[in-house]
C-alpha cells in the first residue's frame, strides 16, 4: 500500500476512534460513579498509550532501545506542548483542581524518578519493575479516591432529596464498553499505520533511530492522544482532554518504560544525548504545567500557542543537532538568551495576576 494512502487511512481511523472513545468514556463515567477526570486519567490515558506500549516493548525486545526510550520521552514532550497547545487553541481549557494539586506533582515525581534511575546511563530491570509497581498503586488509588468522592456526593444528594437514578446508565453499560473498545481498536490501528508510513519516509532520508523515536514515532504513537484530546475539547469534555494528556504521561513513564525495561534482557541503556538533554526537556515541560495551570486554573489560547511554539523549537533543535548544522549555535543562543527568559517573565506575571484578583 502506498505510504501516502496508508497515512490518510490512519488519520481517518484516528478521528473515528477518538469520537467513539470520548463518547463511550464520558458515558461510562456517569454509569460507574467515576468522575470524567479519573476516566481520562485511567481508561482513556492507558488506552491511548497502548501504541507507545506496543512500540517501546517491541523495540526493547528487538534491541532497538533508542527507539524504545526516545518514543516515551518524545511522546511526553509532544503530549504537553503540542496536544494541550492545540486543544487550548480550540477552546480554553479549565483545569480541574485535582490536576494541579495531585496529578501534575505525580507526573513531575515520575519524571524525576526516571531521571534519577537513569543517572548511571541505564534503566535496570529492577528499576523498571519498581516503575510498574508504582503504576498499579497509582491506578488503584485513583479509582478508590474517585468512588469515595462520588459516594459522598451521592449521600449528600440523597440527604437533600435530589439523588439521581443510576439505572439508565447501568442498562447502557455494554454499549459504552463497546464504544470504548471500538474506539481504542481504531486508535491503535490508525496510529500504527501512521507510524509505519512516517518511519519509512524518515529512514529513506537517513534520520537516526533516536531522532525517529523522539519525533516521528513519538508523534505517531501520540496520535490517539491528539485525536482524543482534540475531540474532547470540541465536545467540551475538558476533564477528559487534560486528564488524558497528564495520565498518558504518567503511564508512559511508569508503564511503557517499566514494561519495556522488564522484557529487555539487559534493561534500557540511555543514550548520552537523552540523558544530557531530552530527559531534562521532558522534566522542564512537566514543571512548566504548574505555572500555566495555576493562571486562573485555565490554559488560555495564548498559553496554548506558546506550548506549540516550544514544540516546534524543540523539533528544530533536534533536526539541526542531527545534521550538525552551522545555525545550531545561533538558534540555541536565541532561545536561551531571549525567548525562554521572556516566557518565564510572562508566566510569572500571569501567575501573580489571578492571585491579586482572588485576594480582592
Amino acid at each position: 500500500m502506498p505510504t501516502l494512502v496508508l497515512f490518510v487511512i490512519g488519520l481517518i481511523a484516528l478521528v473515528l476512534g477518538a469520537e467513539l472513545l470520548v463518547r463511550g468514556a464520558s458515558r461510562l463515567a456517569l454509569s460507574l460513579g467515576i468522575s470524567p477526570l479519573v476516566v481520562g486519567l485511567t481508561i482513556v490515558a492507558i488506552g491511548t498509550s497502548s501504541p507507545e506500549v506496543a512500540v517501546s516493548v517491541g523495540a526493547a525486545i528487538d534491541g532497538q532501545t533508542d527507539i524504545a526510550v526516545g518514543n516515551v520521552v518524545g511522546s511526553n514532550i509532544f503530549n504537553i506542548l503540542l496536544i494541550l497547545g492545540v486543544s487550548a487553541l480550540i477552546i480554553p481549557l479549565l483545569v480541574n483542581a485535582q490536576i494541579v494539586r495531585q496529578e501534575v506533582p505525580i507526573m513531575i515525581g515520575a519524571s524525576l524518578l526516571l531521571l534519577t534511575f537513569g543517572l548511571d546511563g541505564r534503566i535496570g530491570r529492577l528499576e523498571a519493575g519498581a516503575l510498574l509497581a508504582l503504576l498499579v498503586a497509582y491506578v488503584v488509588f485513583l479509582i478508590v479516591q474517585s468512588r469515595r468522592e462520588q459516594q459522598n456526593a451521592a449521600l449528600a444528594a440523597a440527604v437533600a432529596g435530589t439523588a439521581p437514578s443510576a439505572d439508565t446508565g447501568k442498562r447502557n453499560l455494554p454499549l459504552q464498553l463497546l464504544l470504548i473498545a471500538a474506539g481504542l481498536g481504531l486508535l491503535v490501528l490508525g496510529s500504527s499505520w501512521l507510524v509505519d508510513a512516517s518511519t519509512e519516509l524518515a529512514r529513506a532520508i537517513g534520520v537516526s533511530d533516536l531522532v525517529i523515536g523522539l519525533t516521528i514515532v513519538a508523534a505517531g504513537t501520540s496520535m490517539p492522544e491528539v485525536a482524543t484530546s482534540v475531540m474532547a475539547a470540541i465536545r467540551k469534555e475538558r476533564d477528559i482532554a487534560i486528564g488524558n494528556v497528564v495520565g498518558s504521561n504518567i503511564f508512559n513513564i511508569l508503564g511503557c518504560l517499566g514494561l519495556a525495561g522488564v522484557v529487555s534482557s539487559s534493561g534500557l541503556p540511555l543514550a548520552p544525548s537523552v540523558l544530557n538533554f531530552d530527559l531534562w526537556v521532558m522534566l522542564a515541560v512537566a514543571f512548566a504545567c504548574l505555572p500555566v495551570f495555576l493562571t486562573g486554573r485555565t490554559i488560555a489560547r495564548w498559553e496554548g500557542a506558546v506550548f506549540i511554539f516550544y514544540y516546534v523549537a524543540y523539533v528544530a533543535y533536534l533536526i539541526l543537532a542531527a545534521q550538525e548544522h552551522d545555525a545550531l549555535g545561533a538558534f540555541s543562543g536565541a532561545m536561551l538568551g531571549f525567548v525562554v527568559p521572556i516566557t518565564v517573565v510572562t508566566l510569572v506575571v500571569s501567575v501573580s495576576r489571578p492571585a491579586v484578583v482572588r485576594r480582592e
